[in-house]
């Protein structure tokens, strides 16, 4: 009798974990429309909306960016 209950309670944990992992799976399969360079569209943060594809080259493109930037030197304290 108790391997029953056991072996239920497996199969309702495993039915709320499967259906957790369809809502977080839902979530990310929703398309993001992204508009066409001509129409200047800009998110929210204030940047030019990007495409997943094209997200690598342009955080490569800003890292470089920052990398060049001279570095403050700190003031010498005696």
């Amino acid at each position: 009798m108790r391997l029953i209950f056991g072996v239920l309670a497996l199969l309702v944990a495993l039915g709320v974990v499967a259906q957790l992992a369809r809502t977080q799976l839902a979530a990310t399969r929703t398309e993001r429309v992204v508009p066409a360079a001509g129409e200047g569209a800009a998110s929210p943060g204030g940047g030019a909306v990007v495409s997943p594809r094209h997200q690598p080259q342009e955080v490569k493109r800003a890292v470089e960016g920052l990398m060049q930037q001279a570095r403050p030197m700190p003031e010498d304290k005696p």
